[in-house]
């Protein structure tokens, strides 16, 4: 190539919008979001009408004196509305953590993240109790707790300044057995009043939530997910890896800052009343993305309300499975996530980690 040609020859440029995973109108946007609005409000629909007890909407809507209406508002509602709120959550979160360390594996539960704050809300639950004032405290010692999980095992993680995603996932792990480890030790020096409700709490389960709860995760989830829509572009571009993205305008030590405090408080507000249900965030996020690709404008939101349709069916199978009787919704979504889960570690183990 002589001179000339090379002078007269532009540079290579890369900007943001050459590396968008796709295209994104917003007729699929808004097509996709509304039909998964719609397998959410028929799953929400189905699951305030069943359970150990039949009731009809149209008495519980109409008459404010009939049982029907004191199950709707006292028991299911409620319980719908929280599955939305928890399943919403876990599912954001995992999509975002997913991109964040570019680890198709990564989620709150097996990161050790909710393990943090289950710990926190039962050392608050039971510790602080004893001088008044626990329940106040339990979802600030999760959040705290959380948060706190979350740098550790970010900075353990951190291989010459660099982080490693399957580094990330193995502290993750170590972390995730430490806490339950802690968690029995907890549970082996309190009551029994105390033991039972901290076995129920490692289960996950959904029961009794009252409407206070409901409005604290659906506030602090909306908030949370709120910084995540803000930088679904940039989750985009770390995809290409972090100095791709920091020569596209990422501050990439910032956005992870930015992505762990906002997914730590999300985790926090969940695990405080729901206890550890686990999968949620790795199952939904990896069947969204297979349908609907992996611009995280669209994964996000979709991920969102899947998520939220995906808590409110297993907490339904939970419920009427073996009625009267119930099962701990953390086991059924174990059920599906544990196989799911060795899926995907065999798929990934025989190419590189994508997303």
């Amino acid at each position: 190539m002589s001179a000339t040609s090379a002078s007269t020859t532009p540079p290579l440029r890369r900007d943001s919008a050459s590396v968008e995973p796709a295209h994104l109108t917003r007729a699929r946007l808004v097509s996709v979001l509304t039909a998964l609005a719609i397998l959410l409000i028929v799953s929400a629909l189905v699951a305030v009408s069943f359970g150990s007890a039949h009731i009809s909407l149209i008495r519980a809507f109409g008459d404010s004196a009939s049982p029907d209406h004191a199950i709707f508002y006292g028991a299911r509602l409620p319980r719908v509305l929280m599955g939305i709120a928890v399943g919403a959550v876990l599912a954001a979160v995992g999509t975002a953590l997913q991109a964040l360390v570019r680890n198709p594996l990564a989620e709150g539960g097996i990161l050790g993240i909710s393990g943090g704050g289950a710990l926190g809300a039962i050392v608050a639950l039971v510790m602080f109790a004893q001088i008044g004032g626990g329940e106040a405290t339990v979802p600030l010692c999760a959040f705290g707790a959380a948060l706190l999980s979350t740098v550790a095992v970010y900075r353990l993680a951190l291989v010459d300044g660099q982080l490693e995603p399957f580094t990330l996932l193995l502290v993750g792990v170590i972390f995730n057995a430490f806490w339950g480890a802690a968690i029995m030790l907890v549970n082996s020096v309190v009551n029994f009043y105390y033991a039972h409700s901290i076995l129920f709490w490692l289960m996950g389960s959904l029961e009794a939530p009252t409407y206070r709860e409901v409005e604290i995760v659906a506030g602090l989830g909306l908030a949370g997910f709120a910084v995540l829509m803000l930088h679904a572009r940039d989750l985009n571009l770390l995809s290409l890896g972090d100095e791709s993205a920091a020569e596209l305008g990422v501050d990439v030590d910032r956005l992870r800052r930015t992505i762990f405090i906002a997914t730590s408080v999300m985790i926090g507000a969940a695990v405080s009343v729901s206890g550890i249900i686990s999968f949620v965030g790795l199952i939904v996020p990896h069947m969204l993305r297979l349908a609907f690709g992996a611009d995280h404008r669209l994964l996000l939101p979709a991920s969102l309300i899947g998520g939220a349709a995906f808590m409110v069916a297993a907490d339904l199978v939970a419920r009427v499975a073996i009625a009267p009787a119930e099962i701990p919704v953390g086991a059924i979504t174990a059920l599906c996530g544990g196989p799911f889960f060795i899926f995907m570690l065999r798929r990934e183990g025989r190419r590189p980690l994508s997303l």
